[in-house]
């Protein structure tokens, strides 16, 4: 981001999307976009089956979704509280409902009605929290705000993921993958998701565009949206994947593409947390 972009209404565009990457508190614990791996579905049995499926309970998730140990050269923890955009997705309220499911991928949360669900947030090794992080937000002058930016620019250069793991009764899974597909193909000019009622921090998002997603699972929908910042573009990534009854989604930003001077580089979602996590769900 510009300097010049760094004011205070500038600050706080940016730091409602910081606020997204740290959208939940998490636990600790291919194909083209819309197409499925072709594997089949261990879990449905065949086509006629999905009724029988029952969804694994929040226990089982837990014990299901990627952490330490999992995957090496990244830390795995529960978001700051006090940065959530939302606590729950009963929260969040979208403009035009086909695209909440785009909104709830970003937020970490499950993208259908789930019976169960869990989630975490993966971060570089290599990306130290700076000393300024450990104060809330709010509660920073607009200099310890400013300097809490630029000590992200400097450290962390890594892209942050929410994972999230959500299950699901009868083809409550399929559906859930279905309003994805449908939410990236209709809502092309993007959308707008509000949290908690307060529209001053409604998030816009300009675009959404379809991605090659990882080919995971059963089927896989990944896709990029663009967001604006005074001016500046940020985009950020999403996926999600089906194994079974089990959906697992995928929200990666990485903050110093779109706070460093200079033309962004292109970045996604880490193919090894997608394969770490697959891993687990085979």
């Amino acid at each position: 981001m510009k300097r010049s972009a760094l004011s205070r209404p500038g600050v706080a565009v940016v730091a409602s999307a910081l606020a997204l990457a740290l959208a939940t508190g998490c636990s600790d614990s291919g194909s083209d976009s819309g197409s499925g791996s072709g594997s089949g579905d261990k879990a449905t049995g065949g086509k006629g089956a999905t009724a029988t499926v029952k969804a694994l309970s929040d226990a089982e998730l837990k014990k299901l979704i990627v952490g330490k140990g999992d995957l090496d050269g990244y830390r795995f923890a529960a978001a700051d509280q006090s940065e959530r955009f939302a606590s729950s997705k009963e929260e969040i309220t979208v403009a035009d409902e086909k695209c909440a499911p785009l909104a709830y991928v970003l937020t970490g949360f499950a993208p259908g009605d789930s019976t169960a669900y869990v989630n975490t947030m993966a971060t570089p090794v290599e990306a130290k929290p700076s000393a300024s992080s450990t104060k809330r937000m709010e509660d920073m002058t607009d200099k310890e705000l400013d300097d809490a930016l630029n000590s992200i620019t400097d450290t962390l250069g890594g892209t942050v993921t929410i994972v999230s793991l959500s299950s699901y009764e009868g083809d409550g899974a399929q559906k859930a993958m279905s309003s994805v597909s449908d939410a990236v193909k209709g809502c092309a000019s993007g959308f707008t998701a509000t949290a908690k009622g307060a529209k001053d921090d409604a998030q816009k998002f300009t675009k959404v565009e379809a991605e090659k997603a990882s080919g995971s699972g059963d089927e896989s929908v990944a896709f990029a949206v663009t967001g604006d910042a005074d001016g500046d573009k940020i985009v950020v990534h999403g996926e999600a994947v089906r194994h079974g009854s089990t959906v697992a989604t995928y929200y990666s930003m990485n903050l110093a593409v779109f706070l460093a001077d200079g033309k962004p580089k292109e970045y996604g979602i880490p193919a090894e947390l997608i394969k770490a996590q697959a891993g687990k769900l085979a």
